[in-house]
């Protein structure tokens, strides 16, 4: 039986569980990939660090040692970041090696360069985990619904957000509680700004419409819109409205061209998204063909993400066993315009803080009318002499249009304050 030798450049969380899952399936590799896997060099950056089972004569911190190696057929990349992930991945490309990554910042902008590479040089470049930890959606979109065309992407595509989203559903918690708990649990960093500003999905929504759409999208032409402002108060309308709140890596091919984005939304309970707890993913498509179909299950953590790493790893032992590496490459053939934010219409939940004075509501449908925002519902709530909480609900409207009317809002002076703007799905 053939044996195939392999490099794994990083052995920090990722890295170890990818180690750990390829010794775990070391028995049956041969069945299911038709050869025997040999990690035969694995790169670190402090040799003396001690590592529990890993043995310690296959570590090196010299990238040219694996590079000039031609035994070594398969490099596994989850040392994250752009560089020096994007130089190696390229050398090795040009070196005829086939690459495994799930580096989602480095892919979500330099996709194209990557995917090209390999295609010249007629290598396997897979990254199934660069988008959703153990949920299998790049795989789908490339191969499986490969007979649609895809309309929309719509995601939960952090853990992080939607654990403290879920606490502050169930449990009442304010978002820095549940930022807290999330944080003592390990779900958060210390510095949780990729996740609680919406940037970490928002390279994912990215590469998933760069493939969906087959036109490429990166991270820049991604609205961000983090949780930090939804409070307690949002959720407890979100109730009352029979939704729950959200953050949602949103994509949509239309006429006018891609809408990408990632921002709170409220979202009706009976939609299948809906029901996504703690620090669980999930992928939401509509294709002409298979209409609407989800993907659920972890989006991180140390075996999820190795799950989607050893998949791609044995997928390019296959194709290195028949001899067609590179056969699936770029598929983004088309050059499709991403719309401008500003032009994306939406359904907003505005909440305010008004004087309780006859003809303020009037004054604000006012404002509302002239900017072209039609309400749909509006509830009052905690009025007391020197004040009201007004709730406000609208049908679709370009963005621009909601951003003009509430510039005008905040200048009038019987709104105290504008405490929340949610878009509603």
């Amino acid at each position: 039986m053939k044996k195939i030798k392999a490099a794994l450049l990083g052995l920090g969380t990722v890295g170890t569980g990818v180690y750990k899952l390829i010794h775990m399936r070391r028995d049956v590799m041969e069945q299911t990939a038709g050869a025997e896997l040999e990690i035969k060099k694995i790169l670190v950056h402090n040799m003396n660090k001690k590592r529990e089972g890993v043995d310690p004569s296959l570590l090196t911190d010299n990238w040219q040692e694996i590079l000039e190696d031609d035994e070594i057929q398969i490099v596994i990349e989850v040392i994250g970041g752009m560089e020096p992930a994007r130089t190696m991945i390229l050398e090795a490309l040009r070196a005829g090696k086939n690459v495994v990554s799930a580096n989602k910042d480095l892919i979500a902008e330099e996709g194209r360069v990557l995917l090209d590479t390999a295609q010249e040089y007629g290598r396997d470049f897979l990254f199934e985990a660069a988008v959703a930890g153990g949920i299998p959606i790049i795989r789908p979109l490339k191969q499986c619904l490969a007979a649609n065309e895809l309309s929309e992407v719509v995601g939960i595509v952090n853990g992080t957000t939607n654990y403290i989203l879920t606490k502050m559903f169930e449990e009442g918690m304010e978002f820095q509680d549940a930022l807290e708990k999330a944080q003592e649990l390990g779900y958060a960093e210390a510095d949780p700004t990729a996740d609680i500003e919406g940037l970490d999905a928002g390279r994912k929504v990215a590469i998933m419409a760069s493939l969906a759409f087959h036109s490429r999208v990166v991270f820049s032409d991604v609205y961000t819109e983090g949780i930090t402002k939804i409070s307690a108060a949002d959720i407890a309308y979100a109730k009352e409205f029979d939704s729950v709140i959200k953050l949602l890596g949103v994509a949509r091919n239309t006429e006018s061209g891609i809408e990408a984005g990632v921002y709170p939304m409220m979202i009706r309970k009976e939609h299948p998204l809906a029901s996504v707890r703690d620090s669980f993913n999930a992928v939401f498509i509509h294709g002409d063909a298979v209409d609407d179909a989800m993907f659920y299950g972890r989006g991180a953590g140390e075996m999820p993400t190795a799950s989607a790493v050893v998949g791609d790893v044995i997928d390019v032992m296959r194709d290195i066993a028949y001899g067609c590496t590179g056969r699936i490459s770029c598929t983004c053939y088309k050059e499709l315009k991403v719309k401008d934010f500003a032009d994306v219409r939406n359904k907003f939940f505005i909440r305010l803080q008004v004087k309780n004075i006859p003809g303020v509501l009037a004054g604000i449908a006012q404002v509302f009318g002239s900017h072209k925002v039609s309400i749909t519902r509006v509830v009052q709530k905690h009025a007391e002499a020197d004040g009201a909480e007004l709730v406000i609900a609208t049908e679709k409207v370009k963005e621009y249009h909601m951003q003009d009317a509430l510039r005008e809002l905040k200048n009038m002076e019987s709104v105290h304050e504008i405490s929340s703007v949610i878009r509603e799905y």
